[in-house]
C-alpha cells in the first residue's frame, strides 16, 4: 500500500488500512491511533519505511510534549463538603476544556500529562458554584496484571478480550489549594455512577470494573479505599516493557471496582 501511494501521509494510511481490515471501535469509528502506534512499531522493527511525518514538534510515538500552559485561579478553598454540594462533574469534551485539563494535570500532579492513549474520559471537577475542585482520567487499562487477572478469573484469551470492558484511572487530582475533608472519596464515588453510562455514550460499549495502581512508598489509597475500591494485591514493579526478571518501577497497590454485582459474567 505504501509504495503504491506514494502521495499518502500516515493518517491517510491508517485510516485506509482499519477500512481495510475493519479494524474499528464498538461505536464503528477507525482506529486509526492504535493503527498508526503498530505502524511505528513496524518501522521500528526494520519491517516497512513509513512516509515523513507531517507534523513538525512531534516525538516517536505520537506523543507531544507541548501541553499549553493556563494561569489557573489557585485562591484557597477551605471549607466542608456540604457547603460545595451539589458538584458538578463536568467531562472534558471541547478544546478549551481538554487545555484546561492537560494543565492542571501537567502542573499541578507528580506525573504530568502524557497523552492519552486509546479510549479515554476527562473529567473535571467543581462545587455548586462553578469553583473547580479536582480532575482525573479514566483510560486504558493495563495490558496484564496477574492480580487483577486472578480476581476476575481470566486466563489469556479472556483476558485479551475482555479488556475493553475496563477503565483504568489514570490521574486522580485534588488541586493542590482545595482543602476539603472528603472531597476526593466523594467525587470519586460521583464518577464511579455515572462512568459506564458515559463510556456507552462515547464509545458504544459499557465498562463492567475500575482499576488504578498505587505507588506504595507515596500512598496509602486512603481515597480508593474511602470509596469502597478493593486492594488486590501488588503489582511486580517489572512493568509492560521488561526484558528482565528485576523490578524497574515502583511497586503499587492494585485497586479495583466492579460497577455490577455480576461483572465477572459478563467479562468472562
Amino acid at each position: 500500500m505504501i509504495r503504491c501511494n506514494p502521495g499518502w501521509h500516515r493518517s491517510r494510511l491508517s485510516v485506509e488500512l482499519c477500512e481495510l481490515w475493519d479494524w474499528k471501535s464498538p461505536a464503528g469509528k477507525p482506529k486509526d491511533i492504535s493503527c498508526r502506534d503498530m505502524l511505528r512499531d513496524l518501522e521500528k522493527a526494520g519491517r516497512i519505511v513509513l512516509p515523513p511525518a507531517l507534523r513538525v514538534g512531534r516525538v516517536a510515538g505520537g506523543r507531544s510534549d507541548k501541553v499549553k500552559r493556563i494561569n489557573h485561579c489557585t485562591e484557597p478553598v477551605e471549607s466542608e463538603l456540604r457547603l460545595l454540594k451539589p458538584l458538578t462533574i463536568k467531562i472534558a469534551q471541547s478544546k478549551q476544556d481538554n487545555e484546561i485539563f492537560k494543565s492542571y494535570i501537567a502542573q499541578f500532579h507528580y506525573l504530568g500529562f502524557n497523552r492519552a492513549i486509546g479510549e479515554n474520559i476527562k473529567y473535571i471537577v467543581m462545587s455548586k458554584d462553578g469553583v473547580p475542585l479536582a480532575c482525573m482520567m479514566f483510560g486504558s487499562a493495563a495490558w496484564k496484571c496477574r492480580p487483577r487477572d486472578e480476581y476476575i478469573g481470566w486466563d489469556d484469551g479472556q483476558r485479551r478480550a475482555g479488556l475493553q470492558l475496563i477503565t483504568n484511572n489514570v490521574r486522580n487530582l485534588v488541586f493542590p489549594w482545595v482543602r476539603v475533608p472528603h472531597l476526593a472519596s466523594h467525587a470519586l464515588a460521583a464518577v464511579t455512577r455515572r462512568i459506564s453510562g458515559d463510556w456507552q455514550a462515547k464509545y458504544g460499549h459499557p465498562v463492567f470494573l475500575l482499576e488504578t495502581f498505587v505507588e506504595r512508598e507515596r500512598f496509602r489509597g486512603v481515597t480508593y479505599m474511602a470509596a469502597n475500591w478493593i486492594n488486590v494485591g501488588i503489582t511486580t514493579g517489572r512493568g509492560r516493557n521488561s526484558e528482565t526478571m528485576r523490578p524497574t518501577l515502583p511497586v503499587k497497590d492494585v485497586w479495583l471496582y466492579p460497577l455490577r454485582a455480576d461483572f465477572r459474567d459478563k467479562m468472562n
